[in-house]
């Protein structure tokens, strides 16, 4: 009677935290909401050392084997500062690469656009009757060339009405640049103290669910954050070796095709590869519009080499490197991609693999035991009615 009694309270405190929760559903998504945000470095933080831990235990593999007890207590710090540097080291190096070249070419674009409308204009008109365009911007346009000073006049005097404006959005931008400085240095030093703690930490967490939790949700946990893992650590590494792969292809491919910054945009294509299936496209505009604003016509080769480089990439590489390192078939990385970019943007594509993954490696193995169980089920009837004939 008792254990009933205690039955009964569990399920009925159940169903009025649920009531509860539904009734007053507002206030509880702005508690979550407002939980997450005061979290918010924090998670950045478990994301860094998630990361990080993966090129520290590289290196803690590849450290020399050694008695010394004053090697052996350097060793954690040791690997933990080199995973550092390389991982700042990889970001510095890309950055260094992209974005000085991306201003030139944006500065080529503005430097050209002018000339560029005048041009077209002329064609147009020469082709058609632009009559109606001069009569819309007869102040700006004059025997068919732009008053391109007149634009700039005008555009001037339109700006400086929104000084005002502009000096709070300068404050605004300043105060978030802040905000966001203070957050990456909270989520790097709590990833600081994760690493260096990771054991221990484990080991408080597997004690608090042997403690709380019964034995057997408590391995089953356990059996589906180890696959989690797995599933993530496989998906960012082959990931990696695959972006790096595909970048080097790109810079070999354009520097025999003589394209222009093939160096830039073969790493661009490698960083944005990151992103599973569409990130090389994203690479690819980009690339595309900066080879436009030095040839057009190389930037519609460039395109026509990147898609049969991404099918090669994609039917050879990725495979073997990723699709056979999470065991995913290449269906639900699609379907994994879509959703998650749907859902959470460019962050749902980079976690939906992964997770996808995850959730196929559960239900194989699920459904395979079910099957094994079926089967022994089967066996074991048929032997009982043998035993009966």
């Amino acid at each position: 009677m008792e254990l009933k009694w205690k039955t009964c309270l569990k399920a009925a405190l159940t169903v009025a935290a649920l009531l509860f929760v539904i009734h007053y559903w507002g206030a509880f998504a702005d508690f979550v909401g407002l939980a997450i945000g005061a979290a918010f470095p924090l998670i950045v933080g478990c994301v860094i050392a998630y990361i990080v831990n993966i090129v520290m235990s590289a290196f803690e593999r590849m450290y020399p084997k050694t008695k010394r007890k004053i090697f052996t207590a350097i060793k954690r710090p040791l690997c933990m500062l080199l995973a550092y540097a390389a991982v700042i080291l990889v970001v510095v190096l890309v950055v260094y690469m992209i974005i000085p070249e991306l201003v030139e070419c944006v500065q080529l674009l503005i430097d050209k656009l002018p000339g560029a409308i005048e041009t077209a204009y002329n064609w147009l008109d020469a082709r058609f009757d632009m009559s109606y365009l001069m009569s819309e911007g007869s102040s700006y346009i004059q025997n068919g060339n732009i008053d391109w000073q007149g634009i700039i006049e005008k555009a001037g005097s339109i700006l400086m009405t929104g000084v005002g404006g502009a000096m709070g959005s300068i404050f605004s931008i300043v105060t978030s640049v802040f905000s966001l400085l203070v957050t990456l240095v909270v989520a790097i030093v709590f990833s600081i103290y994760l690493l260096l703690g990771k054991e221990q930490i484990g080991r408080q967490f597997t004690r608090l669910m042997e403690s709380y939790l019964h034995a057997r949700i408590a391995h089953r946990v356990q059996y589906v954050v180890k696959v989690v893992d797995s599933s993530f650590h496989s998906f960012i590494v082959g990931q990696c070796v695959e972006a790096v792969v595909l970048g080097c292809l790109c810079i070999i491919g354009m520097l025999i095709f003589n394209f222009p910054y093939a160096t830039m945009i073969g790493c661009l294509v490698g960083f944005t590869a990151l992103i599973p299936v569409a990130g090389a496209y994203i690479g690819a505009a980009v690339g595309a519009f900066m080879i436009f604003t030095v040839e057009p016509l190389q930037a519609l080769f460039f395109v026509i080499f990147l898609v049969v480089l991404q099918q090669l990439e994609g039917n050879l590489i990725y495979p073997r490197v990723v699709g056979a390192s999470i065991g995913l078939p290449g269906v639900w990385v699609l379907a994994a991609v879509t959703i998650g970019g749907g859902v959470l943007g460019v962050g749902g594509m980079l976690l939906g693999v992964p997770l996808a993954a995850a959730v196929y490696q559960l239900l194989r193995n699920d459904v395979a035991r079910r099957e094994k169980e079926g089967v022994q089920a089967g066996e074991k009837m048929k032997r009982l009615l043998d035993d009966e004939n």
